[in-house]
């Protein structure tokens, strides 16, 4: 006896869908947690008006939309000698949020002539309130939070970074 032909398609598409269906159903899929590494990218040091040095850091440089974008989300912590610099083209009025950002920062927004103009401390986790600057900048300097205090930052203090290769 022979199988009409649309029985036979019939018949074949019917056991390609089952096939996948069910040699997936065995499968255990998992998935692994994403963890991102710092990467030593530059040193910025961190100056009173006087010149005398307050910090030393190594910093990430955020310098592209996707970095700029991404910054410190996704990370589960940052050591206290450790930062990111975001550079932007244009120095004007920033502001930044938390959202998928893990660790409590301290944000510090500087202007084109490389000095302080401003802060939001203590950023928090998951946020997305914005956090905006007080005053044009074209750096930001993400920190753990509590450093700006604790390293006695203020308005008007300097910084100086050089990238490494």
């Amino acid at each position: 006896m022979k199988l009409p032909a649309f029985k036979i398609v019939a018949m074949l598409t019917l056991g390609v869908c089952v096939i996948p269906l069910h040699s997936c159903k065995d499968e255990q899929k998992t998935i692994q947690p994403v963890t991102i590494e710092f990467k030593k990218e530059g040193e910025l040091i961190i100056k009173k008006a006087n010149d005398s040095i307050l910090k030393t850091i190594a910093i990430e440089i955020a310098d592209n939309d996707y970095q700029t974008q991404t910054g410190l989300m996704y990370r589960d912590q940052m050591d206290a000698d450790h930062g990111m610099l975001f550079i932007f083209p244009e120095e004007e009025y920033k502001s930044f949020y938390m959202k998928n950002t893990k660790i409590a920062l301290d944000i510090i927004y500087i202007n084109a002539d490389k000095t302080i103009v401003s802060f939001q401390k203590n950023a928090q986790p998951f946020s997305e309130a914005s956090l905006p600057s007080n005053a044009p900048a074209k750096y930001v300097l993400e920190i753990n939070a509590g450093l700006a205090d604790a390293w006695q930052l203020e308005v008007g203090d300097k910084i100086e970074y050089t990238r490494v290769d």
